[in-house]
């Protein structure tokens, strides 16, 4: 069932706290990597858009790609006059099917790796699809620090499993995995993508509630998980981590 057995809870906190810092932290850490627009940007497993939606506004031409209708009419909802976004509806396993090798500048996927048993087969789709030096973001459940929500609540059992293993049950209630920094770094390689750089994300927000509300000091928290999003050892020890890589700069 992957992702679509949550989706309903995943759109019923769409604006939370969680989901703010998340989206927050990804736009100010892709910043600084984006080539100047109007770059080809392919966004897998889009959802409701959040991400294709600023890329567009940036003037960057995007294609918006999930396999939930009701998503992506979240998505559509909020295009404005101008902005070049195209919407697919169709799963990630379909990328070589319906777009050419090479057609992007940049391929984000973001929190979505984590759905899938054996992340291979996506990461050479969406490599296969990068223009020579296009850029690969990726957004996934740090394996390194899979221990840590579970120590903080307290559940020992669940805890004491994550250290060495890479499934979970996330807050929606899904079974994922989560990846390790190193081993995504050696699956990366293999598909002669090299990273460039990577950030934690959601350091100190990942055990708000899941209702949690907008706090009014938002800016000052948001300047605290982007400084620790970007330094150790904070970021070893996010939920969260965001890669950023580069077609051909494989090490």
């Amino acid at each position: 069932m992957g992702f679509s057995a949550g989706e309903k809870r995943w759109r019923e906190r769409l604006g939370s706290l969680r989901d703010v810092v998340r989206q927050e932290l990804v736009s100010r850490q892709l910043a600084a990597h984006l080539p100047p627009a109007p770059a080809g940007v392919l966004d897998v497993g889009c959802g409701q858009g959040t991400q294709a939606l600023r890329a567009a506004a940036q003037g960057h031409r995007v294609t918006a790609l999930d396999a939930s209708g009701d998503l992506l009419g979240l998505l559509k909802e909020q295009v404005e006059p101008g902005m070049a976004i195209d919407v697919v509806q169709a799963p990630a396993e379909r990328l070589g099917e319906l777009f050419e090798p090479g057609s992007f500048d940049v391929v984000l996927c973001h929190g979505v790796l984590m759905y899938f048993d054996d992340p291979d087969p996506l990461l050479a789709a969406m490599a296969g699809l990068l223009a020579p030096g296009g850029l690969l973001s990726l957004l996934v459940r740090n394996g390194d620090a899979l221990a840590m929500r579970a120590g903080l609540r307290g559940d020992w059992a669940a805890a004491r499993e994550a250290f060495d293993g890479s499934g979970y049950t996330n807050r929606l209630g899904v079974v994922a995995r989560a990846d390790r920094l190193d081993d995504l770094t050696r699956r990366l390689a293999v598909q002669e993508l090299g990273v460039l750089e990577w950030y934690g994300v959601r350091v100190f927000a990942d055990l708000a509630a899941d209702d949690a509300p907008l706090p009014d000091d938002l800016d000052l928290l948001l300047e605290c998980e982007e400084r620790a999003g970007a330094s150790e050892p904070y970021r070893r020890v996010a939920p969260l981590v965001h890669v950023i890589a580069r077609a051909g700069h494989a090490k």
